[in-house]
């Protein structure tokens, strides 16, 4: 069964004790905060013939089908592969699961992750599925970025809003499923993450902390002129082409921030505060003006899974990136 979260409490009650359920449920907010969770632990309820409670019983014959990933009545539509998007005919198979028969004589629960991930072929031929789902069929789509989505789409579900833990609820938890960890570590985590939870510690697992250490040691080499831009985007081919950008992203607004502010408190993590000090100092307000316009460019295109060319992206960024400080 589907781990409960101490801060999706109020809202499971909420979805999980309504008389009537809707026929789409848009369930969105950050990365890592559990929402597929929720999703698979409210499928589990919907399809659950003996329910117990709120929660499904886990012991009828639905249940154990569902367990074992062989449900007849249960579509989950997701990216065949890591990164990629949901292809039209994904979807359309989908839409012929939708308009058969529940074989068990029950509902029919559908769960779609990311739903952003469809391009506008396949989020066109969802919206009559989406519209008028036959007979008993519920519908859970997971958004990490809703905004991407169709307006079509959005308008055809019931919006809910994922909460997001507390900062005391994310450190219990995660110290819980990091006990080897240590209360700065756990906090470094949560900054990398966003807060998102489920994040830090996919990021654990990852090595983000190393990984962010390395690529600081890197940016402080480039500016001493101690590696080039070439060596050193190679360097960093064990890095997430989005990490880089979030974080590259995230400097540039705190160089803004300080040019406009003088605000020392707001210069970020301590890793790269004197760095962005420096560079806010050293630098020319219009070219990290410049700079920000195209990182945000560029990391539109990571996100939206574009073919880009990795190492030459990486030094175009960091032949910027070394020539930030100079005359203003």
């Amino acid at each position: 069964m589907a781990e409960a979260f101490p801060w999706q409490e109020a809202l499971w009650q909420q979805l999980a004790g309504r008389p009537q359920h809707a026929h789409a449920y848009l369930l969105h907010g950050p990365a890592g905060i559990g929402k597929r969770a929720l999703a698979e632990r409210f499928m589990a309820r919907l399809l659950c013939q003996q329910p117990a409670g709120l929660d499904a019983c886990g012991q009828c014959k639905a249940c154990h089908l569902l367990a074992a990933g062989t449900h007849p009545d249960n579509f989950i539509l997701e990216p065949e592969e890591a990164d990629k998007a949901i292809r039209v005919d994904q979807v359309r198979d989908l839409v012929s699961f939708v308009v058969q028969t529940a074989q068990l004589g029950g509902r029919k629960v559908v769960l779609i992750e990311p739903v952003e991930s469809m391009n506008i072929n396949a989020s066109n031929a969802l919206l009559k599925s989406l519209e008028e789902p036959s007979g008993n069929t519920v519908l859970l789509l997971i958004s990490h970025q809703p905004s991407r989505l169709l307006p079509t789409v959005k308008s055809r579900c019931v919006q809910q809003a994922c909460p997001l833990p507390t900062l005391q609820q994310s450190q219990s938890w995660l110290q819980q499923k990091l006990p080897d960890c240590d209360v700065d570590v756990i906090s470094e985590l949560l900054f990398l993450a966003s807060g998102s939870p489920l994040a830090a510690v996919q990021m654990h697992e990852q090595g983000v902390i190393a990984q962010r250490a390395e690529v600081v040691e890197g940016v402080k080499k480039l500016l001493k002129n101690q590696i080039g831009p070439s060596q050193l985007a190679e360097s960093w081919n064990a890095v997430s082409l989005q990490l880089l950008f979030d974080w590259f992203c995230q400097w540039s607004q705190l160089m803004l921030r300080y040019q406009l502010t003088r605000d020392e408190e707001g210069l970020g993590q301590a890793d790269m505060r004197k760095v962005v000090q420096y560079l806010a100092e050293k630098s020319a307000q219009p070219k990290v003006l410049a700079i920000q316009d195209w990182l945000l460019a560029q990391r539109q295109k990571v996100i939206n899974k574009a073919n880009l060319n990795r190492v030459l992206l990486l030094e175009a960024l960091l032949v910027q990136w070394a020539s930030l400080p100079g005359p203003r």
